[in-house]
């Protein structure tokens, strides 16, 4: 049966790379900029790119470690450490998050003007650098939810920066100072509904909760409706990793034996219909009373 997560993380590996790059050349302009101009706020949003940036790695690094072959004492190998960098980027997420809308509320009560025509082209650039990285992650944020991350991260700092920039034009041409922290706190709405949902999704990543997008009363129907099962127990589905999922299942058959063709249409059936790429399932023979010790309504 394919197993294709490889060659799917493994084309954002350039992808990755660009990005880090792009972001670290834009992160040491908009540094230099700061301390040229004295304008602190580009210096304190030169500190949070670098934060994505860590971000990046990380999601980057949990991509590769996915690829590791398994061994004897990680018998999954590192799958999981794609679900644990996206819940780190939700968390990184949210505590940004947090960080700007005290910073926006506080500039309520003690507004402050955006520092100069300098602040506004170099966060100009920032959207046009963020988006473009945001891009390159656009195609696997519905499927991966490590990708997912990263594209948060980088469409919330083009967000951000899109946002300076209009609040900038507005206080030159205005001088409306409540623009800024107004626009920030829309920015920061924004962004938080998408994050909360990658919070979520990894959470239950982490917890092996039946993903989305497995309709699991379809696959319990689909394998009692397979010829010679009379019925099935200890039937489970998780998430190995971001885009991976497992199941495990037993079957209990009439008749002594199974082929090993019957169980290969199984697991091809699982693969092309219900998006399971790992099942493993047991056969056992219907007899007066069952001898599986998981067959109980005790067990998980």
């Amino acid at each position: 049966m394919p197993h294709d997560h490889a060659d799917r993380t493994g084309n954002y590996d350039r992808s990755f790379a660009l990005g880090v790059a792009l972001n670290g050349i834009y992160i040491a302009v908009e540094a230099g900029c700061g301390i040229y101009s004295g304008s602190l706020a580009l210096v304190a949003d030169a500190g949070h790119n670098l934060s994505d940036v860590v971000s990046l790695l990380l999601a980057w690094g949990a991509s590769v470690l996915a690829r590791k072959a398994a061994t004897e004492k990680r018998t999954y190998g590192f799958r999981k450490a794609t679900v644990i960098a996206s819940l780190a980027s939700a968390i990184l997420l949210l505590i940004t998050l947090g960080g700007i809308a005290r910073e926006a509320l506080g500039r309520f009560s003690h507004p402050q003007p955006v520092a100069g025509e300098m602040v506004i082209v170099v966060a100009a650039i920032g959207v046009v650098i963020n988006t473009l990285t945001a891009l390159l992650f656009v195609r696997g944020k519905q499927h991966d939810l490590n990708i997912k991350g990263a594209f948060l991260h980088m469409a919330a700092d083009a967000a951000v920066s899109l946002g300076v920039v209009v609040a900038g034009v507005v206080i030159m041409v205005k001088g409306w100072l409540w623009v800024d922290p107004g626009v920030s706190l829309v920015v920061v709405a924004v962004i938080l509904v998408g994050t909360w949902g990658l919070l979520r999704d990894s959470i239950n990543h982490v917890l092996d909760v039946v993903p989305d997008r497995v309709d699991i009363v379809a696959v319990r129907n689909y394998l009692m409706g397979l010829e010679r099962v009379c019925r099935i127990h200890d039937l489970h589905v998780w998430p190995l990793s971001t885009t991976e999922i497992a199941l495990t299942v037993h079957l209990v058959v009439n008749g002594d034996s199974l082929d090993n063709e019957f169980l290969r249409d199984v697991q091809q059936q699982l693969h092309d219909h219900y998006g399971i790429e790992h099942s493993t399932i047991q056969v056992e023979a219907a007899t007066g009373q069952s001898d599986c010790m998981l067959d109980s309504h005790k067990c998980v």
